[in-house]
């Protein structure tokens, strides 16, 4: 459908954070689509080819969360120092596999080594905390991210392989945020025919609804990270019913504020 009508294409799923007083822009992974995004994340303002975020952290090593630091490197913006925020797992696939270690190695990204559950302090009035999350860990782990801001807080787990393999349980993890955005890749179980869900494991929405159906839940869940095969994409209907329980579907350029 958007091979057909250009309209209808979207971007890949990824968190822009924007503290105006501190004058800083961070992105939540850095994917394909990020020369646009990043345009997007600077309002009009003009870029800073050197520097054009304050900072990317980076969920995981899956092609649409870490791919776009190619953006950053020699043959296009040719960053300067970009600090690019990881686990230690992840941090060594990017320090010991070209071409992200030739980022390293010329200075276009800077590697800042997080720890899972420790909070990192971003500006005075937005720190991110990194939750590990169980995700087809084949080249790095995979964590989200509770976001704080000075008075509101966002739970962002774009990728999971299922709630019940995650050590937190995902209705208090919920209920301790104002806004939740959460892995809605696929609608239901058999929308990829032909796959097995073991090569591709996330939980289909209808089962996190099934999970989150407390009244004091819905209305904080937002869906975000739709596979081009989620009907939530192009059915109005589909869409209305989801929203008619309580939940979101994300929308490109929706702004939250903290």
């Amino acid at each position: 459908m958007a091979r057909r009508d250009p309209a209808k294409r979207q971007r890949v799923a990824c968190l822009g954070l924007v503290d105006e007083r501190a004058g800083k822009r961070f992105l939540v992974d850095a994917t394909p689509d990020l020369a646009s995004q990043i345009e997007s994340l600077n309002g009009g303002r003009a870029v800073d080819r050197a520097r054009p975020v304050d900072g990317i952290l980076l969920t995981h090593a899956h092609i649409g969360h870490y791919t776009g630091l190619m953006y950053l490197g020699r043959e296009a913006l040719g960053a300067a120092g970009v600090p690019v925020y990881a686990t230690p797992r992840m941090a060594r696939f990017l320090r010991d596999n070209a071409p992200w270690s030739q980022l390293v190695g010329l200075g276009n990204i800077v590697v800042r080594e997080i720890e899972p559950g420790r909070e990192v302090v971003l500006t005075p009035d937005l720190s991110v905390t990194p939750l590990l999350v169980p995700h087809r860990d084949e080249l790095s782990d995979t964590v989200g991210f509770r976001v704080k801001g000075p008075s509101r807080s966002i739970l962002y787990i774009p990728d999971i392989d299922a709630w019940e393999r995650w050590e937190h349980s995902v209705a208090d993890e919920v209920g301790a945020v104002s806004v939740a955005l959460l892995d809605g890749t696929f609608l239901s179980a058999t929308e990829v025919p032909g796959r097995s869900r073991s090569e591709v494991p996330h939980p289909p929405i209808d089962e996190t609804v099934s999970r989150l159906g407390a009244a004091e839940l819905r209305g904080r869940v937002i869906f975000i990270h739709l596979n081009h095969t989620n009907a939530l994409l192009w059915d109005d209907g589909a869409r209305r019913a989801l929203e008619a329980r309580g939940f979101g579907v994300a929308r490109d350029g929706q702004e939250i504020p903290l």
